[in-house]
């Protein structure tokens, strides 16, 4: 078969590619939030505490700064091989849930294996799109696979508490294992489509480039704030909106700003590239944090803090996708890798840091939302670092 000829059913199967890939990133993000929304009944079936359940969610941040650099390599060097291996880390976790729903140590195991996963499948999300998809389209392909991310993090938040009501763990988790297997199968035929653009083997994927690209860098501070903002948001929303007697709406809130980010990454990029306005958007998402954050102090409304935190979510969620197809054009094929795995360790720092920072502040809920105001306006003097336009 020519080469032009693999590239015409490359480019034909492009979009059933990045369906299967946009599942298994949902997946993932389903499987990681499995316990948040009924973390208390949970513990109760597994007789544990909460807090103990509530490491079934925190190893998959740790396990991510560990492996991203490693798994960004390895997808550099070995791609179908390094993302088939992610597919089958998720759905064989997802099955060794169900083998014992009720038993911490096989939630643990299950949950241990698909957090390994984890970085082989996020960060394969550029390479997916520089390898199936024409430059043009990239940015779109970028924005959808981000936009999944999402929606399983949404997914997660809606279906818990439902099935846990309908059949307990049992029922949530085999439903969930059934999503994750057939993403892992459907990935590991897509793979088999041979990609129109390839690679450069002659160019070397070693990290060192790494080191003293201070482009790179800066990309990485704005998703340690970006991340660690929604993670914070996410975590601490509750109990800050209780110091103003609306916490029962918290949950309904970060749906709210969940949702806006699905449609804000899936329709934000490809503009923004198009027009050359990547720092622009960004500048502009820090912007209606920092004030969004100052105007749930200032009003506690339900209206008033739905529609700020649709902003926000709206313009801060969509800033991934921007970053990540900035880094793509940045970095180039054989190093995308590499870039998404440092630009996601940066984020799984962020969340890490940026909860534990507002847990300290929390008995205070202005001064905790004032904490994070601050943080969003750090991050002017990181983006006004980047070039006003894209690099070429």
């Amino acid at each position: 078969m020519t080469a032009t000829a693999v590239a015409t059913r490359a480019s034909g199967r492009r979009w059933a590619v990045l369906a299967a890939y946009a599942l298994l990133a949902a997946c993932t993000q389903l499987l990681w939030l499995t316990f948040a929304a009924v973390d208390t009944r949970s513990a109760s079936v597994m007789k544990v505490d909460l807090g103990t359940v509530g490491d079934l969610a925190a190893i998959f941040p740790f396990i991510y700064v560990v492996l991203a650099l490693p798994t960004g390599r390895w997808l550099d060097a070995r791609f179908g091989q390094a993302l088939g291996a992610g597919a089958l880390l998720t759905g064989g976790g997802a099955l060794i849930r169900v083998v014992s729903p009720a038993s911490f140590g096989w939630q643990l195991a299950g949950q241990l294996v698909i957090a390994a996963g984890q970085p082989l499948v996020l960060n394969s999300i550029t390479k997916v799109a520089a390898r199936y998809f024409a430059p043009a389209e990239r940015a779109t392909a970028i924005s959808l696979g981000t936009a999944a991310l999402f929606v399983g993090i949404l997914a997660a938040v809606l279906m818990a508490g439902p099935l846990f009501d309908a059949g307990g763990l049992p029922l949530l988790l085999g439903v969930q294992a059934v999503p994750a297997v057939l993403a892992t199968v459907l990935l590991l035929i897509a793979l088999r489509t041979p990609p129109a653009f390839r690679d450069d083997p002659s160019v070397s994927v070693s990290l060192r480039w790494l080191t003293g690209d201070r482009f790179m860098w800066v990309l990485a501070g704005l998703v340690f704030i970006g991340m660690g903002t929604y993670n914070a948001v996410a975590t601490w929303l509750q109990p800050i909106l209780a110091h103003f007697g609306e916490g029962g709406a918290a949950g309904n809130l970060i749906a709210v700003m969940t949702f806006a980010g699905i449609l804000g990454a899936a329709v934000l990029p490809a503009p923004i590239s198009a027009r050359n306005r990547r720092r622009e958007m960004l500048l502009a998402a820090l912007a209606i944090s920092a004030v969004s954050f100052l105007a749930i102090a200032f009003n506690h409304n339900i209206l008033w803090l739905g529609a700020w935190l649709f902003a926000q979510g709206f313009l801060l969620l969509a800033s991934l996708p921007v970053v990540l197809d900035w880094s793509d054009v940045h970095a180039g094929p054989e190093r995308q890798g590499a870039a998404v795995g440092f630009l996601m360790m940066a984020g799984n720092l962020g969340g890490l840091l940026l909860v534990l920072v507002i847990q300290a502040l929390i008995g205070n809920a202005y001064l905790a939302l004032g904490a994070l105001a601050v943080v969003a306006v750090a991050g002017f003097p990181v983006a006004l670092r980047l070039p006003s336009r894209p690099l070429p």
